[in-house]
């Protein structure tokens, strides 16, 4: 007898009963009973013969009609046949349509894909560890977690972890679940926190894995580059010579946090030995991955060309393209307008740049609605077409304020202020509106909006510094505070030093070389300037 044959003799016994009796199986119906052992039986068997035949919607099927109909089952058996279904729909491959159900609840939820109808089941299952109905099975949490983290519930996936009874899970593995679900869903310092805790405890030996994913959350925040070197260095001495593939990823770390570190350092010889350790570093990990991570590569282009070593940047880049050209390739499909919108304004093209601009806020449009529609999977991808199209709406502001066309301008600055009125940028735009129609006292006043939003916001340090030069011309010291700030944060930025070269040409008793040196650095930069900034 084949397996379709078997799972056609076990699906006849269940439909005569079926048949007999549709409300289901009496409650009193004997537990000792031979028949009910069968049944029994033939309910547990029936799944496992249609997979087993390559009938993966039969054995879907077969799944359900074992949880939606009494056949006065045992709880452990029950519980089996729940794991065993939602293992099935999680590592099958085959999507299983929505239970069509005949009688339920005004307002009960009805699972809408394979991930939802698994965590439901997985959900019963931990709940009913949790009453004392059955033993714990530590393979039940994996799989909750693996569903979860494809729903993109990593805040739910942290509730549920808080709420296990002490002892299911060591401490060290709570808190790295934890962490990782709040750094999923943007918590960062509560992700970074958690594991500060772990790490500082006596009785818990300092993990690989902790210590690199707290270098990385530390990596994005200014503050917090110090602490992060030190992690990231702690994984290197406890790994040397032992595992190359974490130690490239701790070393492309490494060298992002003394790249960061270095824009906040006064020194120019500090700075530049940072960056040149940057560079080794990230060098150190391309080597170390053979020259095959697009990550290490990304960055070692990104860094070379903020350098302006432009020759190299561009040697990683290529490598980079021949590597994922493709998947890079998507990435930057949907930004190719923007990019050809910087070379518009670039060539002075600025009605071209309106209506490229204006194509490209369609199409994010477009994507935000289709979005909607989306599981929260795609929460990420959402978020990054929100910002991509804000910064749209700068743009093409500015575009309008250069064309003089005041009204299109502050159009486009309610339309950005819809998806983020504190937005620095959009300050900042807005100041430079005010600037354009003389309006100096208010544009400086949106400045300091867009400073106090983000205070290392370079074009706002420039523009403060631009106006108050404009307003009296006497503030000399206090611009110069406001450039200096700028080219700590950002050394190549043109504009910085050239207005620093008009303030050194405007103070007494500074030497004309200095302001020539200023105008020098301005021009060079100007020359090998990005058509859009390399960050």
């Amino acid at each position: 007898m084949t397996f379709a044959e078997a799972a056609q003799s076990c699906t006849v016994i269940l439909d005569t009963v079926e048949s007999a009796l549709p409300d289901g199986l009496p409650e009193n119906f004997s537990t000792d009973c031979k028949l009910l052992e069968t049944l029994n039986k033939a309910v547990e068997l029936l799944p496992e013969l249609w997979k087993l035949a390559c009938a993966p919607q039969e054995a879907i099927l077969s799944y359900r009609r074992a949880l939606l109909y009494c056949w006065n089952l045992n709880v452990e058996t029950r519980s089996k046949i729940e794991k065993e279904y939602a293992v099935f729909l999680l590592y099958s491959g085959t999507d299983a349509a929505p239970p069509n159900l005949r009688a339920q609840a005004e307002g009960s939820f009805i699972p809408r894909n394979n991930i939802e109808e698994a965590i439901l089941l997985l959900l019963v299952l931990l709940r009913r560890y949790i009453l004392n109905k059955i033993v714990w099975d530590p393979s039940i949490l994996d799989h909750l977690s693996l569903a979860l983290s494809m729903a993109g519930e990593f805040r739910a996936l942290a509730r549920q972890v808080e709420e296990l009874l002490p002892g299911i899970v060591v401490r060290r593995q709570k808190y790295t679940i934890l962490a990782l679900c709040y750094y999923a869903e943007g918590d960062d310092m509560a992700a970074l926190n958690l594991l500060r805790n772990l790490m500082n405890n006596r009785d818990n030996k300092k993990g690989i894995f902790e210590l690199v994913l707290a270098a990385k959350i530390c990596a994005e925040y200014p503050n917090l580059l110090e602490e992060g070197m030190g992690y990231a260095r702690e994984v290197l001495s406890k790994i040397e010579g032992k595992c190359n593939q974490m130690a490239s990823v701790a070393k492309c770390l490494l060298g992002l946090l003394l790249s960061g570190r270095s824009r906040a350092i006064v020194s120019d010889s500090e700075r530049t030995s940072r960056l040149c350790e940057a560079l080794e570093s990230l060098d150190s990990a391309h080597k170390m991955t053979g020259g095959r991570s697009p990550n290490v590569l990304f960055h070692l282009s990104l860094e070379n060309a903020e350098q302006r070593k432009l020759d190299i940047a561009l040697y990683y880049a290529k490598q980079l393209l021949k590597l994922e050209g493709g998947f890079y390739c998507q990435r930057m499909a949907s930004s190719s307008s923007h990019t050809i919108c910087s070379k518009e304004i670039a060539q002075g093209h600025l009605r071209d740049a309106v209506e490229t601009y204006t194509h490209l806020l369609a199409v994010l449009q477009v994507q935000r609605k289709s979005f909607g529609v989306q599981k929260k999977l795609l929460k990420n991808m959402r978020n990054n077409s929100r910002s991509l199209e804000m910064e749209t709406w700068h743009d093409l502001a500015n575009v309008y304020t250069n064309l003089s066309q005041w009204h299109d301008a502050e159009v486009c600055l309610i339309k950005s202020e819809a998806i983020n009125p504190h937005s620095d940028s959009r300050c900042h735009s807005a100041g430079l509106l005010y600037q354009a129609r003389g309006l100096y006292k208010e544009a400086l006043q949106s400045f300091q909006k867009s400073l106090d939003t983000e205070p290392n916001h370079v074009p706002s340090l420039v523009s403060t510094a631009i106006v108050l030069r404009q307003l009296d011309g006497q503030s000399l010291p206090v611009m110069k505070s406001f450039l200096t700030d700028a080219l700590r944060l950002d050394r190549t930025n043109p504009s910085a030093w050239y207005n620093l070269g008009l303030v050194y040409k405007s103070e007494t008793g500074v030497s004309a070389l200095e302001a020539a040196e200023c105008f020098e650095d301005a021009e060079l930069l100007q020359e090998s300037a990005p058509v859009e900034p390399f960050r």
